[in-house]
């Protein structure tokens, strides 16, 4: 390959591995991370009439869904690759599993390649304390926890740092999940209960935040279980036949969404006509809608995650990277003396070698 004159630019892409996303949440803290990711996720919905915006692909199998989330504003193209497999703990696999990039717009280089799992949780606990801080009463400081997972922890701290809160009570049909999610969460200032029942769990709560896994048109929240005042925060619904709640739940109370085209097909939302009508969060952060309008009034934020939130949380890696100094560089393209010669990246030895008859066994 002829040598690459001193004015080429660096097309190298900054690769985030599993460990590099872990270690720049070790740097800077958990809960630090959790507030700013937050932060990004409420400047970008600030924004929201510049983003590009639709529904993620999704292919389903019986198994789960694997689906593709792409969004852009003016400077930075993003997309996720994400699953959602809910036997594969059985299979020793997590049940989540993602990666995403970031790119130029303007010249649709790959600035960034990261592995997204614990990312994912990351942004979706700091989306749902986000959201809560509008919708939730301002004195709640009991929560409860049912499906007590791999997003459990997350939730958890998002909404003690953010919201203050205090008592935690918990379910999960799986008592090995609870039990993980208390020693996980010993030492943090969390009062926690686990309890025998999903209606146990919410009797008394300011906020239920339901995080199961199933992929099915689930109760798991039934009407008579919902109190004056409560704020739902519905994160396991997050695909066609699976839902959490009621639909009686959902038409007794307000209920806000992310991108509305996508919860209608996706959420709990599902379960309704497409006449019911619905807020999208960014409304209330623009002050264009009312959030919470009475200490009585009960509020569900039916969240299934969106692809502006991992362009934020994608922005995020990638500043903190570079400042830290993480992550190592991938040649994903080609460096080229000439960028239309892209013939001229192969050796002549390897284009002789290709032009020679190649004989397959019979």
């Amino acid at each position: 390959m002829p040598a690459l004159p001193s004015h080429c630019p660096d097309l190298s892409t900054l690769y985030l591995g599993a460990a590099d996303v872990a270690r720049i949440v070790e740097r800077i803290g958990l809960r630090a991370s959790l507030v700013e990711v937050a932060a990004r996720i409420g400047s970008a919905l600030r924004r929201w009439p510049e983003f590009s915006k639709v529904a993620r692909t999704a292919d389903h199998s019986r198994q789960g869904v694997i689906e593709l989330m792409p969004t852009s504003d003016a400077q930075d193209y993003a997309f996720k690759y994400v699953n959602g497999h809910p036997g594969n703990t059985r299979l020793g696999l997590p049940t989540v599993m993602a990666f995403g990039v970031l790119a130029d717009v303007a010249t649709g280089q790959p600035r960034l390649l990261a592995a997204l799992s614990l990312a994912t949780a990351i942004r979706t606990a700091a989306m749902s304390a986000l959201v809560a801080q509008h919708l939730a009463r301002p004195d709640s400081r009991t929560m409860a926890l049912i499906g007590n997972g791999a997003q459990a922890e997350f939730q958890a701290l998002a909404f003690a740092e953010m919201l203050g809160i205090r008592s935690l009570r918990l379910f999960d049909t799986d008592p090995a999940a609870s039990a993980r999610l208390v020693s996980n969460l010993h030492g943090q200032g969390l009062r926690l209960l686990t309890c025998a029942s999903v209606a146990e769990a919410v009797r008394g709560a300011d906020i239920v935040t339901t995080a199961t896994a199933d992929k099915a048109l689930a109760t798991v929240i039934r009407p008579e279980m919902v109190e004056p005042g409560m704020h739902f925060n519905a994160i396991g619904g997050d695909c066609p036949g699976k839902t959490e709640l009621a639909a009686e739940v959902l038409r007794q109370a307000s209920v806000f969404v992310e991108y509305e085209p996508q919860t209608r097909i996706e959420g709990d939302l599902q379960l309704l006509p497409a006449d019911f009508a619905v807020t999208e969060f960014w409304q209330v952060l623009s002050g264009a809608r009312p959030g919470r309008r009475s200490a009585a009034e009960v509020t569900v934020f039916d969240s299934v995650g969106f692809a502006l939130e991992d362009h934020a949380v994608l922005g995020f890696l990638e500043q903190a990277a570079l400042a830290l100094g993480l992550g190592q560089r991938l040649q994903l393209l080609p460096p080229l003396a000439d960028p239309k010669n892209l013939f001229g990246s192969l050796a002549p030895a390897a284009v002789s070698a290709a032009m020679r008859p190649v004989l397959l066994a019979a």
